[in-house]
């Protein structure tokens, strides 16, 4: 069977170690019961174990040829197989209402965009893992005053419990990359409303982290008016990557209120 050739566009690059692929596959574990949705899944290494799992498994795989392999490798993914972008596929559709898991050695170049894609569908993504670039898998972990710290690690910590579980290097893939791997898991959490207008959130976090060199009092003058009480709170001399979660909803509050009272005001 002719193999694959990872292309640099689609930012492939193809695990060759099956124990890392197995550790990987094995980072469902206590999710098994539901659905699961590899995202890239090439030429199937972790493919295999999914399947050998028993999971109820659909692949979503956007390079053609990588779609004739698998079909060919792996006869009992028929109709399992979703050609098409992750990015722009409507998962509902593809999965239904249910709550599901993600999983996939993910394409470093849309990474952290499949991050923000499991948050639109928070509801229903019960645990994601798998491989990315170290660096970026590390920022989705990272904690409070950790200077790696950045949006997705307070946006996706928000909702989950985030863990890196292991480093991988570069000569376990072909070809392999200019950077080492790093493995992650997100649980669901119990977080059902953060407590704050969710949408101001997301802006508050992205705002705040847009000059995460300067100080919250600096980077967050667009969002409130001049001399707003806001800009004086006990966070304003801090950075953005000293914030814990808690700290960015008290923040959001503070920023609603000042909104309505300056509202109100005019």
């Amino acid at each position: 069977m002719q193999q694959v050739k990872a292309k640099k566009a689609l930012g492939q690059h193809f695990l060759t170690d099956l124990s890392i692929a197995r550790r990987i596959a094995d980072t469902l574990s206590g999710h098994t019961s539901l659905p699961v949705v590899e995202v890239g899944p090439g030429m199937g290494v972790l493919t295999q174990f999914l399947l050998a799992d028993g999971l109820d498994l659909k692949v979503v795989e956007l390079d053609g040829e990588s779609v004739d392999y698998l079909n060919e490798a792996f006869p009992q993914l028929h109709g399992r197989i979703i050609a098409d972008d992750f990015l722009k596929l409507d998962l509902r559709k593809a999965v239904g209402d249910g709550k599901f898991c993600i999983i996939g050695n993910y394409p470093y170049n849309i990474s952290s965009q499949i991050f923000f894609k499991v948050l639109d569908y928070k509801d229903q993504v019960e645990c994601c893992s798998g491989m990315l670039q170290r660096e970026v898998a590390q920022r989705l972990a990272a904690k409070p005053g950790s200077k790696t710290r950045g949006i997705l690690s307070v946006l996706l910590q928000a909702w989950y419990d985030v863990e890196y579980l292991f480093t991988v290097d570069e000569n376990v893939f072909n070809p392999p990359p200019k950077v080492k791997s790093g493995v992650v898991k997100l649980t669901r959490n119990s977080v059902a409303s953060l407590g704050c207008d969710e949408r101001l959130f997301k802006t508050v976090v992205k705002t705040s982290f847009g000059q995460r060199r300067k100080t919250l009092r600096n980077s967050l003058k667009p969002l409130v008016a001049k001399g707003s009480a806001v800009l004086e709170s006990r966070f304003m001399g801090l950075r953005p990557e000293q914030l814990s979660v808690n700290d960015f909803i008290e923040l959001t509050n503070m920023v609603a209120q000042a909104r309505a009272q300056a509202a109100g005001n005019d």
